[in-house]
């Protein structure tokens, strides 16, 4: 994937782009070749662009990417205990067809797949989408290990959180992850979100540090607005 050609068009936002080339790749003209495990010189629809993450939707070919995220126990840790949930067949029959379906049925809304804009690597996702319980836009996100600590989750965060409420006339957005994930509150903190309560389900999986709950942040669009004028002050 090339920096040069990762331009996000309102009106054509369909793109052709390379997700991790190797070195060899037959479809590369020789000076973009790079490193990389696999191939995939498909069109794709770009969401969004951030400075170091292109944000797209989610293809088939990415089957072998979920399997791999959901099979590290530390990525998993703090939501099925580090177990490799969902597994590929799971992920190819329901989930990427799941989010296929959600892209038409909820415009601008969605979990989409998040590669580096350098290298074409493939980090992991981000979502916006109404959350079920009351229909609230809900932010998340699921990293490979190799990319925490370089500032990827709050980049992406931001840029959903900044195109969910320029594009869309939506309240709020709000998050949740359990009260023992510092990491993950961190960032929601760092997007500008406040605390609002601390919450506990009745079904969980084994997880150490279930018992202290789950909290649940929000922005609302007011601060949102007051932070960009300050921004644009700077």
């Amino acid at each position: 994937m090339h920096t040069g050609t990762l331009r996000s068009l309102p009106d054509n936002p369909i793109q052709r782009l390379h997700i991790g080339r190797p070195a060899n790749c037959a479809t590369c003209p020789s000076e973009q070749r790079i490193a990389g495990p696999n191939c995939y010189y498909l069109p794709v629809h770009v969401h969004l662009q951030a400075s170091r993450l292109t944000i797209r939707r989610f293809t088939a070919e990415d089957e072998d990417n979920l399997v791999s995220l959901n099979s590290d126990p530390e990525v998993m840790r703090y939501l099925t205990g580090g177990v490799p949930e969902p597994g590929r067949d799971q992920i190819r029959d329901e989930i990427i067809p799941f989010h296929l379906a959600f892209y038409e049925a909820h415009p601008g809304f969605g979990t989409w797949a998040a590669d580096d804009i350098g290298t074409g690597s493939f980090l992991g996702w981000f979502h916006l989408r109404p959350r079920r319980s009351d229909g609230l836009p809900d932010l998340g996100y699921r990293l490979r290990r190799s990319a925490w600590g370089n500032g990827y989750a709050t980049e992406g965060s931001r840029a959903l959180i900044d195109k969910g409420f320029a594009d869309h006339d939506i309240d709020r957005v709000v998050a949740e992850t359990m009260t023992v994930n510092l990491a993950s509150r961190r960032v929601m903190e760092k997007c500008g979100l406040r605390y609002v309560r601390t919450y506990f389900e009745d079904e969980q999986y084994a997880i150490e540090g279930a018992e202290q709950g789950h909290v649940e942040y929000q922005l609302t669009r007011a601060d949102w607005e007051a932070a960009q004028q300050l921004t644009a002050l700077a």
